[in-house]
């Protein structure tokens, strides 16, 4: 008889989120801009060259046969 059961009290309401940090302009000259695109376009290869398959998965031919102990 679960319709006799009191209901269960409502829960607190959401906090607020919280405040963002202000945004900081760094002034760079032109070398500094170029090192850091460097070191992105570094990190964006070694992250690409991890990826073994395509979009398409492993295309291999799966191994369908058990093998025995006489190598047959």
């Amino acid at each position: 008889m679960g319709f006799l059961a009191p209901k269960p009290p409502a829960p607190p309401p959401i906090p607020d989120p919280p405040e963002l940090p202000p945004v900081i302009k760094q002034n760079l000259d032109q070398t500094q801009k170029n090192k850091i695109r460097e070191m992105m376009k570094v990190k964006k290869e070694g992250y690409t060259e991890t990826i073994l398959t395509g979009n398409q998965g492993d295309t291999s031919e799966a191994e369908i046969q058990k093998k025995t102990l006489l190598g047959g």
